[in-house]
């Protein structure tokens, strides 16, 4: 038998075996509790279109707002952490450390209990989920966008200085834009990241009109007499903007030189 014969042979063996695991699991599960559970959606009538107007529309301001401002202070702390003063680099590797090894949930918290314990802040739902996410999202970020950095050649710098540009103005002009353009896949990873952290912000409690998905579907569990269903939804609701932009990272993956497999 010729390697490729057994090659073809192995193949046959997993997809049959991958065959009978599947029918053996469409035997013995219980499809009509199934289908009562988490498939009801004829009792969700009253769901829509709130959960696209309120909860999708409140998501993506969350996300957007915590991404964009995420990345201001990623692009921030990426510059502290090349820089040659010793107390740039230090801050901003603690707050990349900091941030990057606790849960999102605890950032959340502190702004939403502690924020207004300890200096009286009254901060509406948008400004605690966008600050929240965009503190956890910056240190992410920053090393991402560190590496995009480090990746553009020196001799590019050094040809700019050597023209006689200032430094900040061969970062801001050659070295920044040409670190986007490698980082920029990763950095939709982080925007799809964020999107689903923004569910997070539940615990804090909020007022109706400014629910997000997540939050209406917890509480659609409640209302409505339809099992897991709404959570379902809204997870639906969750694919119609992660899918989107997981193409649009691939995508972008294909058409960048330094990422496309050759």
């Amino acid at each position: 038998m010729t390697t490729r014969d057994r090659a073809r042979l192995s193949l046959g063996i997993q997809a049959a075996i991958f065959l009978a695991v599947v029918i053996v699991l469409a035997v013995l599960i219980d499809w009509t509790a199934i289908r009562g559970s988490f498939f009801a959606f004829e009792n969700l009538g009253p769901m829509f279109p709130e959960i696209i107007t309120v909860g999708l529309v409140n998501t993506v301001q969350y996300t957007v707002v915590g991404f964009f401002f995420g990345l201001l202070g990623g692009t921030l702390l990426a510059l502290m952490r090349m820089s040659s003063f010793p107390i740039y680099r230090w801050v901003a590797t603690a707050y990349i450390e900091f941030f990057r090894g606790i849960p999102a949930i605890l950032v959340f918290i502190a702004l939403g209990f502690g924020a207004s314990l300890a200096f009286g802040w009254n901060l509406s739902t948008l400004q605690i989920a966008g600050s929240a996410l965009a503190i956890v999202a910056s240190a992410y970020i920053a090393e991402t966008l560190r590496a995009g950095l480090q990746a553009v050649p020196k001799g590019q710098l050094e040809a700019a200085r050597a023209l006689g540009m200032p430094a900040w103005r061969a970062m801001v002009t050659i070295q920044i834009p040409q670190a986007f353009r490698v980082v920029l896949p990763p950095l939709t990873n982080e925007a799809i990241l964020l999107t689903k952290d923004s569910s997070l912000i539940f615990v804090v409690g909020m007022a109706g009109g400014a629910a997000e998905l997540t939050k209406m579907g917890r509480d659609g569990i409640n209302i409505y007499q339809a099992g897991l269903t709404p959570l379902v939804v809204a997870g639906f609701c969750y694919l119609l903007l992660t899918v989107p932009l997981s193409l649009l990272a691939r995508r972008m993956e294909h058409r960048n030189p330094r990422t496309a497999k050759k």
